[in-house]
């Protein structure tokens, strides 16, 4: 398997690294990896186990992102590697995002063959999806690079999760972006994801200001994240931070991965969330997973 150093850590005593892409700055010993299984110390330097190595591919359109606003009846080639820096108890995509990548199949892809995938499929654009891209982030630059270079756009599925040195190096060659945001609440972000929440308002904020279009999902848990007061406080933020134009995707929570005593999510409460989010001047507000 072809690996790659990544590009942001620091050495440490003992041959151990500190890997600086994400707030959780793991500390590595040799021979292990940092929470996201993706990212490992060979002999004291950090190493991309997934780079070229995408365990999942698609052709979707493009408002499975869910993208609405942003060049809606298009297609879009999906692509995803194993890792994920969250560890959300009702993650969808767990079979891959919590795998190690020698635990799942997958291609041996250059940044090269999959913007040719691209445009041999005919594809306008390259998403970054299904997991969290982020924890790839070199091989994702490396991709969109060579993509804005033949025409294509970047697309970002993601969490948000990442510190801000790193997201500027990759912004350059984002076209657009879906950002999960999970909560408004830090406790619910640490009990259920493994994460904070000031991290991703900051990656929301960042993508703005750089000029990449922005979606929002927030997926509503019945007993977890439901909590109306919280969701207002959402919607307030963003009307507050000149994102109320931003497209808001509340999506229907089913049973999954560690949350499968959960119901799924009554019609009725996603109905309360849009109209929530009106009363708060948010424009563009859709339900998803609704039939």
């Amino acid at each position: 398997m072809t690996i790659k150093e990544c590009k942001y850590y620091q050495h440490l005593d003992d041959e151990a690294v500190k890997c600086l892409l994400c707030p959780h700055h793991c500390r590595i010993a040799r021979g292990k990896t940092g929470i996201c299984k993706s990212r490992r110390n060979i002999e004291g330097t950090l190493y991309s186990d997934v780079y070229a190595h995408p365990c999942a591919l698609a052709i979707d359109p493009i408002e499975k992102k869910p993208l609405y606003h942003f060049h809606p009846g298009t297609t879009c080639l999906s692509i995803a590697c194993t890792g994920c820096n969250f560890r959300c108890l009702n993650c969808q995509n767990h079979d891959i995002s919590q795998a190690t990548p020698m635990q799942v199949e997958h291609y041996d892809l250059s940044p090269e063959a999959v913007v040719a995938l691209c445009l041999k499929h005919k594809c306008p654009g390259i998403a970054y999806t299904y997991t969290e891209p982020l924890t790839y982030i070199e091989y994702v630059i490396d991709i969109a690079r060579l993509a804005h270079e033949n025409g294509l756009w970047n697309i970002l599925v993601t969490a948000g999760y990442v510190c801000q040195e790193p997201l500027r190096d990759l912004l350059p060659y984002l076209d657009a972006a879906n950002i999960d945001l999970k909560s408004f609440s830090d406790e619910i972000y640490q009990r259920v994801s493994g994460g904070r929440l000031q991290t991703v308002l900051d990656t929301i904020l960042a993508m703005k200001d750089a000029g990449v279009w922005i979606e929002l999902t927030n997926l509503v848990i019945p007993g977890v994240n439901d909590n109306m007061d919280i969701i207002r406080r959402m919607c307030r933020w963003m009307v507050e931070n000149q994102l109320a134009e931003t497209p808001l995707h509340f999506s229907r929570f089913f049973p999954q991965y560690r949350m499968k005593d959960i119901p799924p999510t009554p019609i009725r409460t996603l109905e309360s969330a849009k109209r929530i989010a009106h009363e708060e001047g948010v424009k563009n507000v859709y339900l998803g997973n609704v039939h």
